[in-house]
């Protein structure tokens, strides 16, 4: 298939691109920034840019995943966030329907489903979220502009038969947490498979199976993060004293960790559930919490990527004035 892929030059992109392309597939990246991945420069705030390109293209699939993210708010002015996250997002359904494309897969994320209590984790069990948890009050503008795109997308198939799976994405990014520094990086992500976490290689696998089966599924929206090794009877333990339940289930870990200088966490406030993927898509997580527990008794490869300098590429061609006036 040829696929349009939005925000090549980011995390996803430029790890989807060449794993498109290796199961024999034809990405067009389109970016803001240039790239590698990239094969079209442009904003998707831009409908006159956008309609050239499907023009010029005849497209069977768009994985729309550019979008302006939570570190970017302190960057950029909330109507940036929605000339982006949902005026461009609304640019590429009704391109997409009107070139007669019947799939689209679109990029959402978890934050959108973690209001100001679950935050503060205020409740004394964690919090079990699956596709069912809500209703949903965004603590900031990028939940609220991607929450807004997702009833787009929604819209689309409800009254124009777009065919169209959502995929709510957990932790995959590369950097330093930007609001936690209680621990290592490393040791961050690494407690995060547990319950809120996936790695980029497994996001990219989920899309392209998105794309695969959304005309049988003809909507969908669906959590993608590791499969936690918990259930919803470990709700109350996993907030009062995770690490001793997870050394009950893992019983080297805290030796494995040690090694490391890591330590496991005492508590958790959430779980993402991301299985409804697996039985209504057929998908398999590659990795999880016991591959990282492998991993480190090999003393192998850790299964995730932790990057200090990573960026967004889109920092070096925008400037925050610019955005104020032609939005993006």
């Amino acid at each position: 298939m040829k696929v349009l892929v939005t925000g090549s030059s980011g995390w996803l992109g430029r790890h989807l691109i060449p794993m498109l392309q290796a199961q024999g597939h034809t990405p067009v990246g389109f970016d803001i920034a240039p790239s590698h991945w990239t094969d079209e420069v442009g904003s998707i705030s831009s409908r006159e840019t956008l309609a050239n390109v499907f023009n010029r293209h005849d497209f069977d699939a768009v994985i729309h995943a550019a979008a302006l993210h939570k570190p970017d708010i302190v960057r950029y002015p909330q109507q940036a966030f929605i000339d982006v996250n949902v005026t461009g997002t609304l640019h590429l359904l009704e391109l997409s329907v009107a070139h007669g494309i019947d799939r689209f897969v679109f990029t959402s994320t978890t934050s959108l489903m973690i209001n100001q209590a679950i935050r503060a984790e205020t409740s004394e069990e964690a919090v079990w979220l699956d596709e069912d948890a809500g209703p949903h009050a965004p603590r900031n503008i990028y939940g609220v502009t991607k929450l807004a795109a997702e009833n787009l997308c929604r819209q689309h198939h409800v009254t124009r038969g777009l065919n169209t799976i959502v995929l709510r994405t957990s932790r995959f990014f590369p950097e330093e947490d930007d609001t936690h520094r209680l621990m290592s990086g490393p040791n961050m992500k690494a407690n995060e498979l547990l319950n809120r976490r996936a790695t980029v290689r497994d996001m990219c696998r989920a899309h392209i199976r998105a794309m695969e089966t959304v005309t049988d599924i003809e909507f969908g929206l669906y959590i993608v993060s590791a499969p936690t090794p918990f259930s919803r009877s470990d709700t109350l333990a996993l907030k009062c004293d995770a690490s001793a339940l997870i050394e009950r289930m893992f019983p080297d870990a805290t030796g494995l960790y040690a090694k490391r200088g890591w330590r496991l966490p005492k508590s958790l406030g959430r779980v993402y559930d991301g299985s409804r993927i697996v039985g209504e898509l057929d998908f398999t997580y590659e990795t999880d919490f016991s591959s990282l527990l492998a991993a480190l008794r090999t003393e192998g490869e850790l299964p995730f990527i932790h990057d200090t300098r990573y960026e967004s590429p889109a920092l070096g061609y925008l400037d925050i004035a610019d955005q104020r006036a032609s939005g993006f």
